[in-house]
């Protein structure tokens, strides 16, 4: 569905932040981007999406492609109407406007306009919690139902890709399992196509089917999501099962080296 290849983003025509992004996300799939603060992530998305020119950003080299049409540099709203929508880090809901005034605003590029009650009831579905508050100013929500209204607009668009940035952030874990357990039903039951980029590794890679691990700008490790979970660098860099703390997976490669040269 969606195709990066070899990316290259820069910002105010000096600062290269991309440099050589490829990934690929299937149709009706969910795919995990995972890295550290800086490592370009939420950039890539921006590239995706067309949000890069509000930034002075632009793809300066390499192609982005969905469903087989480049959309390099497009703008924003026209990639929307394509069919991706972006679900910003931070929710920015609509505060002054109602729960559902927020969801509704979701669906104003739609064109069957029929449609959209029976989209707002499925949207109740998957977050019954709104149901309560659609009312309410979403200024007053929790941060958590702050992210569900979030999320619940990207789906009045009636997207095919969604991309998802830092869903879990600022949330308590309880409420960043029931965001990712909703997600997966999403996926599951209505084969919404999902990009998510996460900090939380164990929890984005516990609903995703591949995942890619990116650094410095560039992807360095990919794989379905159980080779990754088994890989010894993965667990000990991005999952902290193993208690060792260097600084990247970069530099766990060098390290390796070094240790097979000494013996």
């Amino acid at each position: 569905m969606l195709v990066l290849n070899n990316v290259e983003v820069m910002y105010e025509r000096v600062i290269l932040v991309l440099k050589g992004m490829s990934l690929q996300v299937p149709e009706g799939k969910v795919v995990a981007l995972l890295g550290a603060n800086g490592a370009g992530k939420t950039t890539t998305l921006k590239a995706i999406s067309g949000l890069l020119k509000s930034e002075n950003g632009e793809v300066t080299d390499g192609k982005i492609e969905f469903m087989g049409e480049r959309i390099t540099n497009l703008e924003a709203a026209e990639i929307v109407r394509k069919g991706i929508f972006q679900v910003m880090e931070g929710r920015h809901v609509f505060e002054h406007l109602t729960v559902e005034e927020n969801l509704l605003a979701g669906s104003y590029t739609r064109t069957d306009r029929r449609n959209v009650r029976s989209d707002l009831d499925m949207v109740y579905h998957y977050f019954p919690k709104l149901v309560h508050r659609r009312r309410q100013k979403a200024g007053y929500l929790s941060g958590g139902e702050q992210q569900m209204v979030a999320i619940g607009r990207a789906l009045m668009a009636r997207p095919k890709l969604v991309l998802l940035d830092e869903p879990s952030l600022g949330l308590a874990p309880r409420l960043v399992r029931e965001i990712f357990d909703i997600i997966r039903r999403l996926n599951e039951e209505t084969k919404t196509t999902f990009l998510v980029v996460e900090q939380n590794a164990m929890v984005a890679l516990s609903i995703a089917h591949y995942g890619y691990v990116m650094e410095n700008g560039r992807i360095v490790l990919e794989g379905p999501v159980q080779t990754l979970l088994n890989n010894e660098d993965v667990k000990e860099f991005y999952l902290g099962l193993t208690g060792v703390g260097r600084k990247s997976y970069r530099e766990a490669k060098a390290y390796k080296r070094r240790k097979r040269w000494l013996a």
